[in-house]
C-alpha cells in the first residue's frame, strides 16, 4: 500500500511526462483549436442553466460530440441532461467528463463593473467556477486524444461522460448507482482552481469528502381533522381555528434543525450543513391550512458515519414537527456521495502531464481587464493585477502538506464533490489548473463575487485555464492509451486500497440504490416559458 502520510520532506522528484510523438499531435491539436475551444466555451457560458436543468448545454455536448464522431447515449441513468459518449473500443477503457451547471444569483456579464446580463433577472444564474471551462477543458483534452488515437492507431476506448448537477453532487453517484462506470480501467477528473492554496496540482491523499442531501417534504392533506376546527352554527370560517399547516412546518423544520445542529457532531473536523426552502405553502394569504411546504437539506463530511448522525437527527426533527403542525411528512435522497479514494499511480502520471503542459500564463489583454476592475472598485490598479499562486506548478506532496496543515490528523477527506464516486469505480487523478484571480490589495480584502464571475466569462482571463488543461488531460489520456504499465500500475494500486478492486473487502460500493431514479422532478431553480415571455422561476416583476 503506498504511504498516505503527508510529505514533511522532499523525497520524492518530480519530473514532466515524456514528449512522445503521440502526445505531440494531442499538444499540437490543443495548440491549433484554441481559438475553436475559445468560442464553444463562451457559447457554454452563455447558456448558464442550473442544476438539472441544463438542456441547451447537454444536447450542444451531444450534437459536436456526434460531429467529432463518437457514439452518444443521451439521457443516461434516468438524467434527462447527461450523457455517455464513446471513441474506439476495446481496451483499455478511459474516462473523462463535462460538467456544465450554473449556480442561481449569480448573473454576470463578462465586463469589468458589476452588470447582471441583459434580458434576465437579476437572480438568474451564472457560472462561478466555472463550469463552463471545465467541460471545455476536459472536451479539448478529449479531442486531443482522439487526434492522437487517430494518426498514431492507438488501441482504446475514450469515454465522454455528460455530468448535470454538480452542484447539489447530483450526477455521479446516480451514474454509479446504474452502473456506467463499472467497466472503467482509469479516469481524469478536472476542475479549475478555486483558491491560491490549491491549484496547479493533484490531489495525492487528501480528496474530496461525502457530500449527502436529502428533501423533506411537508403535506396537511386533512386541515379538517385538526382539533378545535369545528364551527358554532352561524359562525365565519374565517374566524375558526385552523389546522397549523405545511408553512409552519417548515418554519419550525429550519428552526428546529439550526438550534440541534449545534448538538449533531463534535467541534472538529470540517464539517458543514445548509438547507433551501423549495416550496413554501403554494397559495395566497388566506384562512385555510397552507397545505404544502419542501425544505433540502445539504451536508458536507469526511466520513460516512458523520453523515449518518446528521440525518438520524435531522429525520427525528422532522418526524416531531410533522406532528406538531398536523402534517405528514416525506424524506427522500437527492443524492449520497462517498469520501474520494486516493491512487498515488495515476496522480504521479497526471502531474507529469501538468508539468509538460505548463501552469496558465496570462497576458496584458487579460491584466488589462484585471487592472480595470481593480479601477472600478476603487483600487489603484496594480501592475501585476493576477495572483501569481495561479500561475505556479505546486508538486502533489508540497499540496498535500499545505491541505493537512489545516486538518486533525484523524480527518481523511476535505470539502465536497461528487467526482469521489469515480475513485471507488476505477484509479482516478483530480486535477486542478489555476484560474486568473486578481491579487488582494491588502491583507484580508476580498473581491466582490461578481469579479469571479466577470473574470470566469472573459475569454482572455478564462481561456489559460482551459488550453493548459486540455494539454494536461490530453496527455495524461495518450499516455493511458500508449502505455500498458501507467494502467497496470494504477489498477494494481486501486486493487490493493479496495482489497481486491469492486466488490473488494475495503471496497464502499454506490450509496444510491440500484437504478436510483434522479432527481430531477423537485421545483429547482430554472429558466421557464410564460405568456409573459421567457423568465427566470423568479418573476421579474414591474
Amino acid at each position: 500500500m503506498p504511504d498516505d502520510r503527508p510529505s514533511q520532506t522532499a523525497a520524492r522528484s518530480w519530473s514532466p511526462a515524456a514528449m512522445t510523438m503521440a502526445k505531440q499531435t494531442a499538444f499540437d491539436w490543443v495548440k491549433a483549436h484554441e481559438g475553436w475551444l475559445s468560442k464553444r466555451h463562451t457559447e457554454v457560458w452563455n447558456f448558464h442553466e442550473t442544476a438539472w436543468r441544463e438542456y441547451k448545454s447537454a444536447a450542444w455536448y451531444v450534437k459536436l460530440l456526434r460531429e467529432q464522431g463518437f457514439d452518444v447515449e443521451e439521457g443516461t441513468a434516468t438524467m434527462p441532461t447527461a450523457f455517455r459518449a464513446t471513441f474506439g473500443k476495446g481496451k483499455p477503457v478511459i474516462a473523462t467528463y463535462a460538467e456544465y451547471d450554473a449556480v442561481p444569483a449569480n448573473s454576470q456579464d463578462p465586463v469589468p463593473y458589476e452588470k447582471p446580463r441583459d434580458g434576465v433577472h437579476r437572480y438568474a444564474a451564472g457560472h462561478t467556477d466555472p463550469h463552463s471551462a471545465l467541460g471545455i477543458g476536459a472536451l479539448g483534452g478529449l479531442l486531443a486524444a482522439k487526434a492522437a488515437m487517430q494518426k498514431h492507431n492507438l488501441a482504446g476506448t475514450l469515454v465522454f461522460f455528460g455530468e448535470p448537477a454538480e452542484k447539489v453532487c447530483g450526477s455521479k453517484p446516480v451514474h454509479a448507482a446504474h452502473g456506467y462506470y463499472d467497466q472503467l480501467d482509469a479516469a481524469v477528473s478536472f476542475h479549475p482552481a478555486f483558491t491560491t492554496s490549491h491549484a496547479n496540482t493533484v490531489n495525492w491523499n487528501t480528496h474530496c469528502g461525502s457530500y449527502w442531501s436529502r428533501m423533506y417534504s411537508f403535506e396537511c392533506p386533512h386541515p379538517e381533522e385538526w382539533n378545535g376546527m369545528g364551527l358554532n352554527e352561524g359562525a365565519s370560517a374565517h374566524t375558526s381555528a385552523r389546522a397549523p399547516g405545511a408553512i409552519d412546518a417548515v418554519c419550525l423544520m429550519y428552526m428546529t434543525s439550526k438550534m440541534t445542529k449545534e448538538a449533531m457532531l463534535p467541534h472538529t473536523g470540517t464539517w458543514t450543513i445548509n438547507e433551501a426552502i423549495l416550496a413554501a405553502g403554494q397559495a395566497t394569504a388566506d384562512n385555510l391550512a397552507p397545505n404544502f411546504s419542501q425544505i433540502q437539506y445539504a451536508s458536507r463530511c469526511p466520513t460516512l458515519e458523520m453523515q449518518e448522525r446528521i440525518y438520524a437527527i435531522l429525520d427525528n426533527n422532522a418526524d416531531h414537527v410533522a406532528q406538531i403542525t398536523h402534517c405528514t411528512v416525506r424524506k427522500e435522497w437527492v443524492t449520497k456521495t462517498r469520501p474520494g479514494l486516493p491512487n498515488h499511480a495515476i496522480t504521479t502520471l497526471t502531474y507529469a502531464n501538468l508539468m509538460l503542459a505548463g501552469a496558465p500564463q496570462w497576458g496584458e489583454e487579460a491584466k488589462k481587464f484585471g487592472r480595470e476592475i481593480q479601477r472600478n472598485l476603487g483600487l489603484s490598479p496594480m501592475a501585476e493585477p493576477m495572483h501569481p499562486a495561479m500561475s505556479a506548478l505546486v508538486d502533489p506532496e508540497e499540496d498535500e502538506a499545505r491541505m493537512r496543515a489545516i486538518l486533525p490528523p484523524w480527518q481523511k477527506n476535505y470539502t465536497s464533490d461528487d467526482y469521489t464516486d469515480y475513485t471507488w469505480h476505477c484509479p482516478t487523478s483530480r486535477l486542478y489548473v489555476g484560474r486568473a484571480m486578481l491579487a488582494s490589495p491588502k491583507p484580508g480584502y476580498q473581491y466582490p463575487n461578481w469579479v469571479w464571475n466577470a473574470m470566469g466569462g472573459y475569454p482572455a482571463t478564462i481561456d489559460p485555464t482551459i488550453f493548459s488543461a486540455a494539454r494536461a488531460i490530453g496527455g495524461t489520456l495518450v499516455d493511458l492509451l500508449s502505455d500498458p504499465q501507467s494502467v497496470a500500475a494504477a489498477q494494481a494500486e486501486f486493487r490493493e486500497r479496495t482489497g481486491g478492486g469492486v466488490g473488494g473487502s475495503q471496497w464502499v460500493p454506490p450509496l444510491l440504490p440500484r437504478n436510483f431514479p434522479a432527481p430531477i422532478h423537485y421545483r429547482w431553480p430554472e429558466y421557464v416559458s410564460t405568456p409573459r415571455g421567457e423568465e427566470w422561476w423568479i418573476p421579474q416583476g414591474a
